[in-house]
């Protein structure tokens, strides 16, 4: 019911925040924002200045440009989601880049339209984005999923054939165990043996000749007891590990990867580790610090020797992980969110794997240190590491 001179109800705004470098086409995006439902509330022209304006402004929706000088649309992005996770992003760009695509997904953005689009899809977009929904222009949405769908396959392929190699090293793993029980028994009767002798021996009141056929006795047992060890531990060596370098290691699986660097010592000694292992460990930290920095930004590895074991370092220079996340990154599934609403980025299962791996090998993966200018995942292996 109306009374007299009371006036109508007002629905809510959802308030926008314009980002983009280019002043014409933000003059542009006010005009076609300006509708009953949406309410340009501050714009930007920086990353930086647009962090600031959130905080002040609290708008519902970010309009982000993806390229942009100084801090990019893709790591100002990262940063809103963890200073203000309530916030969307919508990406905004004048190509149909499926790499700047997946990039501003997986720093957040719910959503993705070209500059070039009709202003009535960009309005659209904000709504879906709004609604929780994730949108993609019709122009990168098939070329989107195709490649996300194969990176997906790749990162599922990597994932068994590493869960192949750990369950096979596990085998064999119980088969040492296993021959090392079997060392045991087999050792028994030997052993027992020569000490009888030694004890005969010792005991003395033995004439020459009964003394110079137990020594025999003595010095057969002992050959067939050394020639047993030795054949055991053939046995438990076969095929396990190989005597591997780190260096040439890392430069290996740097290959074709332009922003990766490998640098340290390399004349570090060569140690004994699964090759296949060892291969995806290290695989699988550049690959964790390419994907979580900056376009364009390096990746470090370092090899260095403390102590009494072997340190391979990956430095990257991506937002760094949250205090209270450093332990869950290297949870089985960590990254098991919706693209389209992820605020943690999480690796998956490559770190979890990696870490498990590294244990079977006597070593261990860690997150070393993380901060707003990048982390350094190491991991470690003993110097004196026996195969």
């Amino acid at each position: 019911m109306n009374f007299p001179g009371a006036r109508p109800a007002v629905r809510h705004r959802l308030r926008v925040l314009v980002v983009d470098d280019n002043r014409d086409y933000r003059e542009i995006l006010l005009a076609i924002l300006d509708t009953d439902e949406l309410l340009v509330v501050g714009e930007a022209a920086s990353g930086q200045d647009s962090i600031d304006l959130v905080s002040e402004l609290q708008p519902d929706i970010v309009l982000m440009d993806v390229r942009m000088p100084g801090m990019n649309g893709v790591e100002t992005t990262r940063r809103l989601k963890e200073l203000h996770p309530g916030v969307e992003v919508v990406a905004l760009t004048a190509d149909a880049e499926t790499t700047a695509v997946r990039d501003m997904l997986a720093a957040g953005a719910s959503g993705y339209v070209l500059k070039d689009a009709d202003g009535r899809n960009i309005v659209e977009a904000v709504r879906t984005a709004a609604r929780n929904g994730g949108v993609l222009s019709p122009g990168v949405a098939p070329t989107v999923i195709d490649e996300l769908n194969e990176a997906l396959g790749r990162e599922r392929r990597r994932s068994e054939e590493l869960q192949e190699a750990h369950d096979q090293l596990v085998e064999r793993i119980s088969q040492r165990h296993d021959l090392v029980s079997r060392l045991g028994h087999e050792l028994r009767t030997p052993v027992s043996v020569i000490f009888g002798v030694a004890r005969t021996l010792a005991s003395g009141g033995l004439d020459e000749a009964e003394k110079e056929d137990l020594l025999e006795r003595l010095v057969s047992r002992s050959a067939a007891l050394v020639r047993l060890v030795e054949r055991f531990e053939a046995a438990v060596d076969d095929e396990l590990v190989e005597p591997m370098g780190l260096f040439e290691l890392a430069n290996e699986v740097a290959e074709g990867r332009d922003r990766v660097s490998v640098e340290g010592d390399p004349d570090i000694p060569r140690v004994p580790l699964n090759p296949i292992l060892a291969h995806r460990i290290l695989e699988e930290l550049i690959d964790n610090g390419l994907r979580f920095s900056p376009e364009g930004s390096p990746v470090e590895v370092w090899i260095d020797a403390q102590g009494p074991h072997i340190r391979v370092k990956v430095m990257d220079r991506g937002h760094g992980v949250p205090l209270g996340d450093r332990d869950r990154i290297f949870e089985p599934l960590e990254q098991g969110e919706a693209v389209d609403s992820r605020t943690h980025q999480g690796a998956g299962m490559g770190l979890s794997l990696a870490r498990a791996a590294a244990r079977a090998m006597d070593g261990d993966v860690d997150l070393e240190t993380s901060g707003p200018g990048g982390s350094t995942f190491v991991w470690t292996i003993p110097l004196d590491r026996e195969g």
